[in-house]
């Protein structure tokens, strides 16, 4: 094996990936958390893993592999058991005379190498790429050779009248248990849907029954994608499984039901949130994926404009205040929340939150969950929380007057509180607390800022190429032709890697309005959203819809993300 004369940190700073001042901050992270340098440098986004596992390619004289480009014969992957590929994370690529050319993450981990040359008894090379991507291409070449596929299950329940009811009413399986090809079917369906939905990244599992069939759909990067349809016979057992997983009562089909799912899927530990809706045609049940990996994103990943970053930075630091977050239902603000309080999360401060439900542990972090049942709201909490003397408060969302005033009180003896709101905009926020009842006055000696915000998908970087949106498409989003010719515009075709759709994940578009004294001034006088907005723009802030814009001119994402979630007004 070859070995390279530097560092691949050395090799990444050359090459002007990453700084030496961000090479010194992930040095910091890595020995604060016990992790590799490099896995430091994609956490806080300076590097991606692609990039950071071509540097250890290089300085170890190595191939990198591409994974997602490259087709491996069945013969080949047929010569590594799937159980020794996923346990230790390797996948066979090539076979070359008497040596076996194998991907794996990790040069430096002998062990497995030696275990790998005694159990597979041959001589044993090596290329590299990123762990996630060889754990992706194990379940895409297996699957294909070996596995079966919720579609797969699916027909065999159409084609066949196979009995799917064993076992399921009257089990109370472990939600964590393991599921083999012994289980009865349905077990093994619900399995497979759970699985097949982590693979493809969902946020969200919706099983809505109809006259005629049961439809499966996933919601990838924002956007529900049907999947499967299931017969109708099937929808009692689909039920019962999800119910008995839930730990909620089978019996009930009149109600409204939640419940909660701890569930493992290869390496990663899920937590799946559980909704059960009764409709025309039956119970609707829709399961969200909670994947605790999504919350460690930092500050600098959500995709604040390097202005944006700098102002919420200063603002998270303030000794109070009231900070809020504002957006529909499913558009990050959970996320931005705790990337905010995982900057701040230090031995030196006391952190409580105040949630319904919480979604997902915080280590070091405080969490209360609301319980109206026993009388337990987001006020009753504040109320008590203050007692505890913390220096930052999160307050789920503040629903009524009695919540934003409890919030603004506790901002306004010392503490810095967090919380969400549901407005379409920044400038919303301020009238729609006034309209909940909350004195002007009380509002504008509180709030300090207010961040508006939606995702957008970002374009595929596998399959992104250049193009120029026709002349009717940029007058109809506000941007000059001589503008757009120094823009670098760009759409996915099409891969594997993005399922065909010329997306692959999300990212953040945002409006920081900073309360400064105008603004104050106006909302204290009972302003309209207009008019407050109005002088937040002369101010500098950027709308959504502004952006979105550069974020597409930019090649991030396309204009045509930037309509499905924003909309230009006429200040724009």
């Amino acid at each position: 094996m070859a070995t390279g004369m530097r560092d691949f940190t050395e090799i990444l700073i050359r090459q002007r990936v990453i700084s030496a001042d961000q090479l010194a901050e992930a040095n910091q992270l890595a020995r604060a958390s016990g992790t590799k340098v490099g896995d430091a440098l994609v956490r806080l986004g300076y590097a991606t893993s692609d990039e950071v596992m071509r540097a250890i390619a290089q300085e170890h004289g190595l191939d990198f592999v591409n994974l997602s480009e490259i087709a491996i014969p069945p013969s080949v992957v047929e010569l590594v058991p799937e159980s020794v590929a996923r346990e230790n994370a390797i996948l066979p690529l090539a076979k070359e005379d008497d040596a076996l050319k194998v991907v794996v993450s990790d040069p430096n981990d002998l062990d497995t190498l030696d275990k790998l040359r005694f159990i597979l008894n041959c001589k044993v090379d090596i290329a590299l790429a990123p762990r996630e991507h060889i754990v992706d291409a194990i379940n895409r070449h297996y699957g294909q050779t070996e596995g079966e596929s919720a579609d797969s299950m699916l027909q065999e329940f159409t084609d066949t009248a196979i009995d799917f009811t064993e076992t399921v009413e009257g089990s109370q399986d472990s939600a964590t248990e393991v599921v083999d090809e012994t289980s009865a079917p349905i077990v093994r369906l619900v399995q497979l849907i759970i699985s097949e939905a982590v693979q493809l990244r969902a946020s969200d599992i919706h099983i809505e029954p109809f006259e005629d069939r049961v439809r499966v759909r996933y919601r990838i990067d924002g956007v529900l994608v049907e999947r499967d349809a299931a017969p109708r016979r099937l929808l009692g057992a689909i039920l019962s499984r999800i119910k008995i997983l839930g730990k909620i009562d089978i019996a009930e089909r009149r109600r409204p039901q939640d419940g909660r799912i701890k569930v493992s899927v290869g390496e990663k530990e899920l937590d799946l949130r559980v909704s059960v809706l009764p409709t025309n045609h039956g119970q609707s049940v829709v399961m969200r994926l909670l994947d605790k990996d999504s919350i460690k994103v930092g500050l600098r990943q959500l995709g604040l404009s390097e202005e944006d970053f700098r102002n919420f930075n200063q603002l998270i630091r303030r000794p109070n205040g009231i900070i809020l977050v504002t957006g529909p239902t499913g558009s990050g603000k959970t996320t931005t929340l705790y990337a905010g309080l995982n900057d701040l999360n230090r031995p030196d401060r006391k952190i409580i939150t105040a949630e319904d439900p919480v979604e997902y542990y915080l280590p070091g972090i405080n969490q209360v969950q609301v319980n109206h049942g026993i009388g337990l709201d987001f006020a009753r909490i504040i109320r008590s929380m203050l007692r505890q003397a913390p220096n930052v408060i999160l307050v789920g969302e503040m629903r009524d007057s009695e919540t934003a005033e409890m919030g603004i009180q506790a901002s306004l003896t010392g503490h810095l509180v967090f919380s969400t709101l549901h407005t379409n905009d920044a400038p919303g926020a301020i009238t729609r607390m006034v309209d909940m009842g909350v004195p002007s006055y009380l509002v504008t000696s509180s709030v300090i800022a207010i961040l508006a915000q939606r995702l957008v998908r970002v374009v595929c970087t596998k399959c992104k190429q250049p193009y120029m949106p026709s002349d009717a498409v940029l007058e109809n989003a506000g941007i000059r032709r001589e503008i757009a010719e120094k823009a670098h515009f760009a759409k996915g075709k099409g891969c594997g890697n993005c399922q065909r759709s010329g997306y692959r994940g999300r990212i953040g578009i945002y409006e920081l309005l900073l309360m400064k004294s105008k603004i104050r001034e106006i909302a204290f006088q009972g302003g309209s959203t207009q008019e407050i907005r109005k002088v937040a723009m002369a101010n500098g802030m950027k709308t959504l819809y502004q952006d979105g814009m550069i974020k597409a001119m930019k090649g991030i994402t396309t204009i045509e993300e930037v309509f499905r979630v924003a909309k230009r007004t006429t200040q724009d």
